[in-house]
């Protein structure tokens, strides 16, 4: 019988498996932990230990081998006793024995057993996948002192026809600045894209059921009236919430202004729906404090879109 497969398996789902008449295999949780000498990382588990004290029968083992060996509870504890003997035996014999993906026992001179645990099996169930990392340490500052290195070994002489040509040294100036503006620029509006993005995806969670909420069929709606549209101002608004029906969005729009606020629409998004906003900001900070307000008392799904208004 495979003894060691069967307690394996049931160092999985339990602390602690007995062989009855020799001793009991522990499994401790361990926490996850990083050893900084090795710059590695490993995962939460289970350290498997063996207590020679722990023998008396707890039927564990025992129910297990006559499920897995379709035999009788007294047939299968026979087996275990039977092998409990003869692993006594071998250690008796000074032999080492293996248990797999478990660990090794040996008994030295004195009678006292020693075990190691086999480390590549996880008993954790919780960290199933999960592998220990090492880090690779960062190299920045490595290449940066070798190319240091390099300039002063070869640095840059200029001969008297060279430095005549001074004049491409300001124009290389000139392109410098404006590749640097180009730059910043870019990183400037690649800022408020990757905004954007982030705020509509915190809110995408909650958009499906805003519209399906949002999207009623009004059956006796108001009569037509003129409004006093407020003028656009600042690239900051904060956004009350979307619908594909105009008229809803308006009935939104009346309702916030009722408020206090000065809401608005937006006008029709590229999926068809029709943005409310409670009010626009030209300051950054005014808008997020007045978007913190907001979500603490009326809207806790609002959110901010950065947007130039033509």
């Amino acid at each position: 019988m495979h003894f060691s497969n069967y307690i394996s398996d049931l160092l999985y789902r339990y602390e602690c498996v007995i062989v009855p008449g020799f001793g009991a295999f522990l499994a401790h949780r361990v926490s996850a932990y990083h050893d900084e000498s090795a710059q590695a990382f490993f995962p939460p588990k289970k350290r498997i230990s063996f207590n020679a004290q722990l023998k008396e029968n707890d039927g564990l083992l025992a129910n297990y081998v006559a499920s897995a060996e379709h035999l009788s509870y007294e047939s299968a504890l026979l087996k275990v006793q039977e092998f409990a003997v003869n692993i006594q035996q071998k250690l008796n014999a000074e032999e080492t024995l293996v248990f797999d993906k478990i660990g090794t026992l040996s008994q030295n001179e004195a009678g006292n057993l020693s075990f190691e645990p086999e480390q590549s099996t996880n008993y954790l169930t919780e960290a199933f996948g999960l592998a220990s990392y090492t880090a690779q340490p960062v190299t920045r500052e490595v290449l940066a002192q070798e190319a240091e290195a390099l300039e002063e070994k070869a640095p840059i002489h200029l001969t008297p026809a060279r430095r005549s040509n001074g004049w491409m040294k300001y124009a290389a100036v000139g392109l410098l600045t404006i590749g640097l503006s180009g730059a910043l620029g870019f990183l400037y509006f690649k800022d408020i894209a990757d905004h954007n993005f982030a705020e509509k995806q915190k809110a995408e969670s909650q958009i499906e059921n805003t519209i399906q909420h949002a999207t009623f069929t009004i059956d006796n709606p108001l009569p037509a009236v003129t409004l006093n549209a407020f003028k656009p101002k600042g690239n900051f608004h904060i956004v009350a919430g979307a619908f594909r029906i105009p008229e809803n969005a308006e009935t939104r729009v009346n309702q916030l202004r009722e408020a206090g606020y000065k809401a608005r629409t937006l006008g029709e998004n590229k999926y068809g729906l029709h943005q409310v906003v409670y009010g626009s900001y030209t300051d950054r900070t005014e808008a997020l404090k007045e978007l913190r307000n907001i979500r603490n008392t009326d809207n806790p799904n609002a959110w901010m879109l950065i947007q130039e208004l033509n």
